[in-house]
């Protein structure tokens, strides 16, 4: 089946500055597609957890989906607006460049961005998993030998048929995604839901899912739902960042005040910033 469906977007955004924030994102499973206007994956639909892939374009304000699957494709278009983050109102957006001057300056070199979380919140939670104790190159690989193992088409296994799964991984990871399947089976991990609560709340209820501690709950809630203002109090990389743009002497949270109700992009495009600089100098992602 093929549906398709237009949404007009509104605020700033550019499919081909998120698209490039995407494809330097490890965890990512996108298709190249040698045109900086289209952006291609295939994701599970949390609906009822088949297959779908998805086309996407711009033109101008207007992004058009283009989704194949036999499975709920109108849920699967609301999945692929919340994983892009154009399902938000980002006319405020700009505010916040007027408070504050380094947010100016990171909306001015990556105009448009939207930051782009998982699939889902199921695919943050086993990601958190699967990179448990290993550097972000150790961890993509492991997860790329894991999709072709277990995956389909290069998709995470639906969450029942991971819990069924025989998984040969290091350590306790096998046991704490099936952990994760059973959660997402139960609804824990439902991205709406997430969305829907008190961000503390929404961590917190994650957090009881065995093998998620603080830093694997905040990326599930923030990363996999996309919530656009939730502050991660666990990424050292990002308090390094703002000690070296605002000074020693100001702490994230004193400084997020002022992206408020974007705290979430604030963060990100300070990380993306971050990554940029630190490719330039030695030619690789930050470990």
């Amino acid at each position: 089946m093929q549906h398709t469906v237009e949404i007009d977007v509104v605020g700033p955004w550019s499919l081909a500055t998120s698209t490039t924030f995407w494809e330097g994102f490890a965890p990512a499973s996108l298709t190249p597609s040698g045109n900086d206007s289209t952006l291609r994956t295939a994701f599970r639909v949390e609906a009822d957890w088949s297959r779908a892939d998805v086309t996407v374009t711009q033109a101008g304000s207007v992004a058009t989906l283009t989704l194949r699957g036999e499975g709920d494709l109108e849920a699967a278009a609301g999945q692929v607006c919340r994983f892009l983050g154009i399902d938000i109102d980002a006319d405020p957006w700009p505010e916040v460049a007027l408070r504050d001057p380094v947010i100016a300056d990171a909306q001015q070199r990556l105009p448009g961005l939207r930051p782009c979380g998982f699939h889902s919140p199921y695919e943050a939670a086993s990601w958190a998993v699967l990179s448990q104790r290993l550097r972000i190159v150790q961890a993509a690989r492991l997860r790329e030998d894991f999709l072709g193992q277990y995956g389909e088409g290069g998709t995470f296994p639906a969450p029942d048929v991971l819990r069924s799964l025989d998984l040969d991984l290091p350590g306790r990871k096998a046991e704490y995604l099936q952990a994760v399947a059973q959660a997402a089976l139960d609804g824990i991990l439902d991205g709406p839901a997430l969305r829907a609560v008190d961000p503390a709340a929404a961590i917190g209820a994650v957090q009881q899912v065995k093998g998620l501690g603080p830093f694997g709950a905040e990326l599930v809630v923030i990363r996999g739902a996309n919530a656009p203002d939730v502050l991660p109090h666990h990424e050292r990389r990002l308090a390094a960042e703002v000690h070296q743009r605002y000074g020693p002497s100001h702490s994230l949270e004193d400084v997020a005040e002022a992206w408020r109700p974007f705290r979430t992009w604030g963060a990100v495009h300070l990380r993306a910033l971050r990554e940029r600089r630190t490719q330039e100098i030695s030619g690789h992602p930050e470990p």
